[in-house]
């Protein structure tokens, strides 16, 4: 369980949100502006709300009347930002393998490998994030913070650098890896397609959640039987 309670206040904007799902895929649905990212950076530790808490699994990870702020690190959570933010001197395994402890242990590399094996990236370990398309760097970036295995898996309009063809196959080949590595995903989008990927999709306008929780769960036209 996801639980989202916070305040802050910006310069001419509010940030004034609460939310709550036990859902596998959450989305935040909404305009540029409305909230959404900074909603998410907070939930990452990368922004400090004025009030209120955000609790995972009954663990809380940011509590303002108890001072406490868990440093992002300390928080679990895979971050996939919306341009990938890949190191660009590095290749696909390199780039995988930033963030782990002792990476070049064998157990590890196998990690590495079985990881760019998942999200279909076997061939490519060598390659540097110019010589990849959009799509895959997407996959480098989702296997970098999968690695971790993450308490959960935030992402920042993922698929909105993306042409439409692109777009459909990754959203099929998100929902079939959480379906096979069972994480849970917090994913912001203000593109409407996007909804069907969550169990649970909250609307946000002008700092706030404007409307009732919307219950997506059935058959997504993303998977194939």
């Amino acid at each position: 369980m996801l639980e989202v309670q916070i305040k802050k206040r910006y310069d001419g904007f509010t940030l004034d949100v609460t939310f709550a799902s036990s859902a596998d895929i959450v989305v935040l649905m909404g305009p540029s502006g409305s909230g959404k990212t900074q909603t998410l950076r907070a939930v990452a530790g990368a922004v400090r709300p004025d009030s209120g808490s955000i609790v995972l699994d009954g663990a809380p990870l940011f509590e303002a009347r108890s001072r406490l702020d868990l440093p992002p690190q300390a928080r679990r959570v895979g971050y996939v930002p919306q341009h990938y933010a890949l190191f660009p001197h590095l290749d696909v395994a390199a780039n995988v393998a930033y963030g782990l402890k002792e990476a070049r242990s064998s157990e590890t590399q196998d990690r590495i490998r079985s990881m760019i094996l998942t999200v279909g990236l076997t061939g490519m370990e060598r390659r540097r994030p110019h010589e990849l398309s959009g799509g895959q760097q997407q996959r480098v970036a989702l296997a970098r913070a999968l690695i971790l295995n993450p308490r959960i898996l935030l992402l920042d309009e993922p698929f909105a650098a993306l042409d439409a063809p692109i777009r459909d196959a990754l959203r099929g080949e998100l929902i079939d890896l959480q379906r096979r590595l069972g994480f849970r995903a917090l994913l912001v989008t203000h593109d409407p397609d996007d909804i069907r990927l969550g169990g649970q999709c909250f609307h946000f306008e002008h700092g706030r959640v404007v409307a009732p929780d919307r219950s997506v769960r059935q058959r997504s036209p993303f998977i194939h039987p």
